[in-house]
């Protein structure tokens, strides 16, 4: 048994270089846009086909295999399209499941495995190296676990496994660095943003926890030099919410750029760039209303609008995601609960294309094809 092990983690370890010697996958799939229901009696990926003017029309759900919970997460990253493939958490059962496009943008499922961890919560991909959070409960603590995809399945990488600050920090997302050398986690509970270094065998290094420039932070993304652009809701005091830049040096450690710029909204938690990264958005989730930013050469930030309203939304937006080329961009408000869509102007500037509903209670993670 011990040489089998042995060989095992050496496959593993094998394929991984052959996974981190590979350029970071575009985005795929067919011109659709795709949240998950999160039932509890069954997790599931509902696509809404998206026409030649960002407007969309239900088409089905497809089973994920795992459970949802029937409430949100309270995270980023819940549902991940790379590739070709989409990457979803099962929360209620603490799974994960892959799913892949077929002719004309058919999607199945392919592989459905234990999420290493309690309470999946987001996900991160990079080739055929995945990542995801586990958001831990009052007995087992939160980690990060990696798996490889491959050919249709998740197979975990031994010894893969890493605590982050503490035991219960109540984590909110997961993301690899553009360049795929690091790992970031935000943490809402301790004000923290965790950094991990990824290894030429793709295994995190022990995680380097730093304090956020602003309270709670949420979500995040970077752009594309590389700079990391994070939403802080301060618990959702009333106008409190703030967006940061931070630089990320390689060896993890990150600087505040344009600390605490103010939305003027409340709670502002999920966070989108555009693809030539110019301009980036938040969701103002106690406000009803989207917060869009100029990102200058330096990562700097600025409002596009002085009182912060760059778009009003429906009830609660929650996630958020663009299309590949950013010209569209979604959310989706949990109040109605509803997936939303807005034009994306050359000035940064948002306008409605319109909404589609129909979603049970709960439903969470956005990706737009």
């Amino acid at each position: 048994m011990h040489k089998l092990t042995t060989l095992a983690v050496a496959a593993a370890v094998g394929l991984a270089l052959l996974v981190l010697a590979a350029p970071a996958m575009a985005s795929g799939g067919s011109r659709a846009v795709y949240t998950l229901t999160n039932e509890a009696s069954g997790n599931a990926v509902a696509v809404f086909d998206r026409a030649a003017d960002g407007s969309l029309t239900p088409d089905g759900t497809v089973p994920t295999g795992g459970l949802g919970t029937g409430a949100g997460l309270g995270s980023q990253g819940a549902l991940v399209l790379d590739d070709g493939r989409l990457f979803a958490v099962n929360a209620g059962d603490n799974t994960i499941s892959m799913l892949r496009f077929g002719r004309g943008g058919a999607v199945s499922l392919t592989d459905v495995a234990p999420s290493g961890g309690v309470g999946p919560i987001s996900l991160t991909v990079r080739g055929k190296l995945v990542y995801v959070l586990n958001k831990g409960d009052a007995t087992t603590p939160a980690n990060i676990k990696g798996f490889l995809a491959l050919f249709g399945q998740l197979v975990p990488l031994p010894g893969s496994s890493r605590p982050l600050s503490s035991a219960t920090p109540d984590p909110a997302q997961i993301e690899f660095s553009p360049n795929g050398r690091h790992l970031v986690v935000t943490e809402k509970a301790t004000n923290l943003i965790v950094t991990y270094r990824v290894g030429f065998f793709a295994f995190a290094s022990d995680p380097n926890a730093q304090p956020s420039a602003g309270e709670t932070p949420f979500g995040f993304a970077f752009d594309k030099r590389g700079r990391l652009i994070v939403s802080e809701a301060f618990g959702g005091a009333p106008d409190a919410s703030v967006l940061s830049s931070y630089s990320l040096a390689a060896n993890g450690t990150i600087t505040p750029i344009t600390p605490n710029v103010a939305t003027t909204e409340t709670a502002a938690c999920w966070v989108v760039v555009t693809k030539k990264g110019h301009f980036t958005y938040t969701t103002n989730t106690g406000s009803n209303s989207i917060s869009g930013y100029r990102i200058a050469d330096d990562g700097g930030l600025t409002l596009l609008d002085a009182d912060g309203v760059t778009a009003a939304t429906g009830a609660t937006p929650l996630d958020m995601a663009l299309t590949p080329g950013s010209r569209f961009l979604y959310t989706l408000n949990g109040g109605a609960p509803e997936v939303q869509g807005f034009a994306v102007n050359r000035d940064g500037s948002l306008d409605v294309v319109g909404s589609v509903g129909g979603l049970p209670t709960g439903a969470v993670g956005l990706a737009a094809g």
